[in-house]
Order: C-alpha cells, then sequence, then structure tokens
C-alpha cells in the first residue's frame, strides 16, 4: 500500500510537472549528466526509500556513486534511479513559487535554479504564478503518505540506502 501511495503521488507530480517542463524548456539547462543539485547528503523519507528499494534494484546492486555527489549518480553525472527517483528531483529547476506569513501577512516568494535564470530570460519574479512550480500541495500529500504508513516524518540518507538495510527500512528486496 505504502508503494502504491507513492508511486501514484510521484506519478501525479510528474503529470502537474510537465506542462511547466515545456512551457520552461528553453530556459531549462536541466538535462541528462546537469547534476549540480544532485549533492551527498540528500535525505528523503521512508516511502520514498522503500520505493527507490524496490524500484532502483539494479543501482543498488552496483553500489554508490562518488562520494560529494548524489551516491545515485554514474560518473557522467546521470541518475540510475530516474524512474523512481524522490518528488524533489521531479521538480527540480522548475521556477518555484511559496508562500510564507512574516511579521502576520502572508508573503508570496520565488526561486529559480541560477542555471535555469539565462540572461535576457523573464526574471523569475515577473512569471505568472500559474508558470511556477507551487511548493505546498504535494509536500503536504507526500507527508501525510508518509505518516499513515511510518507514523512519523523521519528521513533518511540516499547514501544509506546502499547499505544492507537501509535504517528502520525492510531489507533490500
Amino acid at each position: 500500500m505504502a508503494l502504491a501511495s507513492v508511486r501514484a503521488l510521484h506519478a501525479a507530480v510528474d503529470r502537474a510537472a510537465r506542462p511547466l517542463l515545456a512551457a520552461h524548456a528553453e530556459r531549462l539547462a536541466c538535462r541528462r549528466g546537469c547534476s549540480d543539485c544532485c549533492r551527498d547528503g540528500l535525505t528523503v523519507f521512508e516511502v520514498e526509500a522503500l520505493r527507490l528499494l524496490h524500484d532502483a534494484r539494479e543501482a543498488l546492486d552496483a553500489g554508490p556513486g562518488p562520494e560529494g555527489a548524489c551516491a545515485f549518480l554514474d560518473e557522467e553525472g546521470a541518475c540510475r534511479a530516474y524512474a523512481a527517483r524522490p518528488y524533489v528531483c521531479r521538480t527540480q529547476g522548475l521556477p518555484l513559487r511559496w508562500l510564507e506569513e512574516r511579521a502576520g501577512e502572508l508573503v508570496e516568494l520565488r526561486d529559480v535554479c541560477p542555471l535555469n535564470d539565462p540572461p535576457g530570460a523573464l526574471p523569475v519574479e515577473e512569471l505568472e504564478a500559474r508558470a511556477c512550480w507551487t511548493l505546498g500541495p504535494y509536500e503536504e500529500r507526500l507527508a501525510a503518505i508518509q505518516r499513515t504508513h511510518f507514523g512519523s516524518l523521519r528521513r533518511v540518507s540516499l547514501r544509506s540506502l546502499f547499505e544492507e538495510r537501509g535504517p528502520g527500512l525492510p531489507a533490500r528486496p
């Protein structure tokens, strides 16, 4: 059930992100081998770790990538777990928007990877709200799946999944 839930969420994220990826294709530098954001120390909820344990077996069997980079990257910087990649990796690079409360008021903030903010492009602050990935709704759904199936919001490092057992997770299948 946990595995089906996180797979369904990832599919929904992919469907929702697809129009934004297409709309921003010219400004996005994110391509196979672009791994500037793929750093060591990344953590995921246990439910996403479970998906990687089940759906990225070949990468896990091959062993972790070099220290300093995400453990799932190969020597060329390509993701070896692309189909099973976590939520954050599915939306990385898109122009982001989110709301924060400051001094009792909601304020909209925005950001985009510097590699995806080329000279001459419309600044992320001037994009229409619908042209940005809104942080919050999918993170809340992912957290709810995590709480339902694991009872907490515990996170595990991606590199730890290459051990015989990820902490608090079943043995690799």
